[in-house]
């Protein structure tokens, strides 16, 4: 799923793609790359006629009346084919132009910048100063590197005027010494010197309005858009490659040390797209929190995109070392769009200070006008059990009426579209209404639905929607943890039923249980996913023998069940004989989803703000902060991405299953830097303080990359079913 999301930029970035694969040619880079021929004429005229320079421009000012947003899409795309010449300069500073007050500026320059007859560049670095002559400011100073300045005909740097204040101006870049430098990183665009002595500046070229903050802004989003096309081909490539070259005689794609490295970079890729698409939206919008959310894409997007062209060449190895692929083109522009951005410590400083201060952007779902009467009937009836007070009645009302999974069909569920999920999901929030905690069964509820016999439906499925019947999960055994299929629990065939026998481990709440769900080998001889059934067993059934594993955090939420000869009868097997993996995988896919979501399992960036409220940080400590909130941040982002693909009727991409391992490592990763941050307190767990709280999630932390679906196995799973690299040899070959 690349930066934009509608129908409209799904076209836009397919428009682009086309384009640069006519006229981004391996001949137009590597002469860019060896010659210095960073554009050509009749490929600047190409690009400038497609009107994508001045997509982000008022369409007063010749600009196609389009937003921040639809540009992010083009540089993703153009950032994808390593786009030589000056269309990056260029939209940044027309963007900086357009950001401001001075309505002659504007149109004195925006057609301009918008058409193609002008460029661009931004000096974003460098020490300028200005005296005041009258209405004209007379610069002087050095800005160096500055992107993209060999090849502009107008310059917009910050200026410190003299008795105080700054300014953002429009040179024209004949009035300054241009010299290029021939060093430059990023061979295919390169980087220049620009001087300024003595150069008066009218104040129709005074940006009015426009802010350091505004400038860094745009800077992180527009330049983090190119760095997330960056990190689409390297993963591209990377991924491509490690399916056919081959050593010790299998492809390296099926060595996990690979598979996961590619995996990494497409989660990289994922919080990139996020970031960015959230930084647009926020400018685009002029919202409040946009400083906080241009800041995330500082820190997320740019590193993602060095990250990636790094692991790119390690994976290729050494053709990837060669001057002659394009790898280290890649490499030298994410390397490029870091260092102008800045260091992503201080973005992640201001996300930190942002954050703590109560500026935090929140991740919010708004629906379209339309959906408004659906809104009101839900509101209507969750109005009537919001007037229930008493909580066994609620339960019941709402399990009956389908409100606790309204996704499900009826009678189970309501039959809510994606649209009136997330009414239903934001209503019953706003009323205070809490559904049933239906724990554990709630992976059960949907393998019920789509699985169950129609008795079994009724007799468990009314009850532990209720919030009535709990339940566990009997799949794990000591020798079948991560390879379930690999389960040794006998299932024989006796008269009515199955006697099944074996033990079974890491079995959350099974000591308050009242029914599990296990799986049991039925036929010993077949295949290995074959031959496995599904059973409902009472946990209070003669043979049942539930044992606490007493855990590292010193409490028991795990168990290990011994199940001896436990009779459990034919109407109490879920789905066909000897077909069971089928229904677990159902329920494993409810599982690893329910994990992920860090809601009430660990800690997130909500507890992180309260354990740092009031506490003065340190730079290093800022930083620190900084950079888990961003990363907290983006994972919300993709579960709204998510969320809103599928109101539009499609599936979700990669971020479904990428969100799944980046919750609960984010909560680890919360529940450590908390623990850490306590110095010596930290050595003390005495329950229900500070230090006892946050020691005891940091230990429990522990389990969130294990059970689940371990972090090993959801890195395959992504690496194999996302970027189709080869599955693991089966043992033995």
């Amino acid at each position: 799923m690349a930066i934009g999301l509608t129908e409209e930029h799904e076209a836009l970035a397919e428009s682009v793609r086309g384009f640069a694969e006519r006229n981004i040619t391996a001949a137009v880079v590597r002469a860019a790359l060896d010659a210095g021929e960073e554009t050509r004429p009749e490929f600047w005229s190409a690009l400038a006629e497609q009107g994508l320079l001045g997509l982000h421009l008022d369409e007063e000012h010749g600009g196609q009346g389009y937003g921040l947003l639809e540009l992010a899409v083009v540089l993703e795309e153009l950032g994808r084919a390593a786009a030589p010449g000056p269309f990056l300069p260029t939209v940044l500073a027309s963007a900086a132009v357009h950001a401001s007050s001075n309505a002659k500026a504007r149109a004195a320059l925006l057609p301009g910048l918008g058409d193609g007859s002008v460029t661009g560049a931004l000096l974003g670095s460098g020490e300028f100063t200005a005296r005041r002559d009258g209405d004209t400011l007379v610069v002087t100073g050095t800005a160096e590197p500055v992107l993209g300045g060999a090849l502009a005909d107008v310059l917009v740097l910050p200026v410190s005027v003299e008795g105080g204040g700054r300014e953002w101006l429009a040179v024209d870049a004949t009035e300054a010494a241009v010299t290029p430098i021939a060093a430059s990183l990023d061979r295919v665009r390169r980087v220049a010197k620009v001087e300024l002595t003595g150069v008066p500046v009218a104040a129709d070229r005074v940006l009015d309005g426009l802010t350091d903050g505004q400038v860094i802004g745009l800077a992180a989003t527009l330049l983090g858009a190119e760095a997330a096309g960056i990190t689409s081909w390297c993963v591209t490539t990377a991924a491509e490659y490690a399916k056919v070259r081959e050593q010790f005689g299998r492809p390296i794609g099926q060595f996990q040390g690979v598979k996961h490295k590619a995996a990494r970079m497409l989660i990289a890729q994922e919080q990139a797209r996020a970031a960015v698409w959230d930084a647009a939206r926020a400018l685009d919008d002029g919202a409040e929190d946009a400083p906080f959310a241009t800041a995330v894409a500082g820190v997320i997007a740019l590193d993602a995109g060095a990250r990636s062209a790094r692991d790119a060449i390690q994976i290729l190895g050494g053709i990837g070392f060669t001057w002659e692929h394009d790898a280290h083109i890649y490499l030298r522009r994410a390397l490029t769009l870091r260092a102008m951005a800045g260091p992503a410590k201080h973005y992640a400083a201001e996300v930190a200070g942002l954050a703590l201060a109560g500026g935090r952007r929140e991740v919010e779902l708004e629906l379209e006008l339309d959906a408004q009467p659906v809104r009101e009937r839900v509101r209507a009836q969750i109005a009537e059990l919001a007037a229930i007070k008493d909580k066994g009645e609620l339960n019941r009302t709402m399990g009956d009426a389908g409100w606790t999974v309204p996704h499900l069909p009826e009678p189970w569920g309501r039959g809510a579209d994606p649209v009136e999920q997330v009414l239903i999901q934001q209503e019953l929030k706003a009323a205070g209404v809490k559904a049933p905690n239906l724990v554990i069964g709630a992976w059960l509820v949907p393998s019920l639905v789509a699985y169950g016999s129609d008795e079994q439906k009724e007799r468990f499925l009314r009850p532990t929607l209720r919030g009535e019947l709990i339940w566990c999960q009997l799949f794990s055994e000591p020798g079948a943890g991560s390879d379930l299929a690999s389960l040794s629990m006998r299932a024989e065939r006796v008269e009515g039923g199955w006697k099944l026998t074996g033990q079974k481990i890491w079995t959350s709440v099974a000591q308050h249980a009242q029914w599990g769900f296990c799986l049991a080998r039925t036929d010993p001889d077949a295949a290995k996913h074959d031959g496995i059934s599904y059973f409902l067993v009472d946990m209070k059934a003669p043979g049942v023998d539930v044992r606490p594993l007493r855990e590292l955090t010193g409490e028991a939420l795990f168990n290990e069940v011994f199940l001896d000869e436990v009779f459990v009868p034919d109407d109490q097997v879920v789905g066909e004989v000897d077909k069971g993996w089928q229904v677990a995988r159902n329920t494993l896919s409810n599982e690893r989803v329910s994990l992920s979501t860090g809601g009430g399992m660990g800690m997130g960036v909500p507890e992180l703000l309260k354990f740092l409220a009031g506490e003065e940080l340190d730079p290093i400590a800022e930083a620190e902060v900084g950079l888990l909130i961003a990363q907290g941040q983006s994972i919300d982002l993709l579960g709204l991405r998510t969320t809103l693909k599928q109101l539009t009727g499609v599936e979700p991409g990669a971020e479904a299953s990428v969100r799944k391992l980046l919750g609960v490592q984010f909560n680890q990763d919360v529940a450590d830097y908390c623990w850490a941050a306590q110095g010596v307190e930290a050595a003390t767990e005495v329950p229900m303080t500070r230090s006892g709280i946050v020691a005891r999630a940091m230990l429990f932390s522990r389990a969130m990359t294990i059970y689940g679906g371990t972090t090993e196995v959801q890195l395959n799973i992504i690496g194999e079913r996302l970027l189709g690299l080869p599955r693991d040899p089966e043992p033995g070959k």
